[in-house]
This record gives C-alpha cells, sequence and structure tokens, in this order.
C-alpha cells in the first residue's frame, strides 16, 4: 500500500489526529517535494515506538541535537516506504536488529514542529515534520549500540518514567502520553 493510501485509511485516536491526517493528505497531494528535506517547509520523517514484550518498557535514545530522550525515527528522504525509513532507523539509532513489527498499519500521524537547530554546522530554520509513527516490539537483552553522530545513549525505559526522562522536550511529552494511552487501551 502506497503512502497515501495508508495514510487516507489509517482510523484517527483523536481529534487532533483527525485534523493531522487531513492536513498530510493535503501536503502530500500539494508538495511533490514532501518526502525530501529540501521542501523547508514540511516533509515527511518516520519514526517507531519500540516496547517491549511486556509492554512496560519503551527503547530511546538521547538525541544529541535536543539534549534528550526521544523517539527514534528520521527523514524519509525520498523513501515512501515509511514502514521500511521508520525500520532503517531503528537499527542505525539502536544497534537492535530483531525487531517485530507490531503492525504494517500506522500507530500515528501528527505534525510536529522543528526548532530552529545546526546539524552538522548547517543552521537548519524553524519547520514541520510530517511523522508518521509505527509501532514495534524488541527484546530489551538485545545489545544495543550509540549512533555517536545522532545519540549519546540507548536505553530501556519503563513506561511509566518516560516522561521523567523527556523532560527536556516537554512539547513531545503529549505525543509519547498519547502513545503509551494508544498501547494501554489496546492492552484491554
Amino acid at each position: 500500500m502506497g503512502c497515501l493510501k495508508a495514510i487516507e485509511s489509517y482510523k484517527p485516536y483523536n481529534k487532533e489526529e483527525e485534523k493531522e491526517k487531513a492536513l498530510s493528505i493535503k501536503y502530500i497531494k500539494n508538495f511533490n517535494d514532501i518526502f525530501e528535506r529540501k521542501n523547508e517547509l514540511i516533509h515527511i520523517t518516520s519514526s517507531a515506538w519500540i516496547i517491549n514484550k511486556s509492554k512496560d518498557k519503551v527503547l530511546m535514545v538521547h538525541h544529541n541535537i535536543y539534549n534528550s530522550w526521544s523517539w527514534v525515527g528520521g527523514h524519509a528522504d525520498g523513501d515512501n516506504d515509511l514502514l521500511k525509513v521508520a525500520l532503517k532507523e531503528t537499527r542505525e539509532e539502536t544497534g537492535i536488529e530483531n525487531i517485530r513489527i507490531l503492525s504494517n498499519d500506522i500507530f500515528s500521524i501528527d505534525i510536529l514542529n522543528v526548532k530552529a537547530h545546526y546539524r552538522r554546522g548547517e543552521y537548519v530554520a524553524p519547520h514541520l515534520h510530517l511523522s508518521i509513527a509505527y509501532l514495534f516490539e524488541a527484546d530489551e537483552n538485545e545489545k544495543t549500540r550509540i549512533k555517536e553522530d545522532e545519540n549519546s545513549g540507548v536505553k530501556w525505559i519503563e513506561i511509566g518514567k518516560v516522561m521523567e526522562y523527556t523532560k527536556n522536550e516537554p512539547h513531545m511529552q503529549k505525543l509519547y502520553s498519547k502513545f503509551i494511552n494508544k498501547i494501554n487501551k489496546e492492552a484491554r
């Protein structure tokens, strides 16, 4: 299924996702370069919320640019197979190879504000990420590794402590809270 069809078939979790889904469809149809960073206003990223088998921990990385614990993910960079992008980013950023895809369906659609920052010495202006996320499972005993040019830590964090670890990015805490609520709802 193509990216646009996957987004169109996604069932929003709340009113915010409903609006962001509609905007995502609009932007994909109106920007022919939305899969590329050369679109400096908005571009697509693909991320992974990685939980352990018992669903009580999440695998996060300590992001160098934002100095905060974060989910994994990255830019599509021209690839419209966003599940593949999320898998690639998970392996690159964590070293985890054995990843169980809990669903081929999208886990979350969000439009995220990105503050101005420097990346590899280059100024990156404020912009938006059209974020497509997937839900993965991994073995918390598998060896991880740091990707030094992007993160300074890889760690399994108890789900109940995610907000404590992400306090440097309060705008992301609403997103992580939504993910945790979705998992808890599905577990019932």
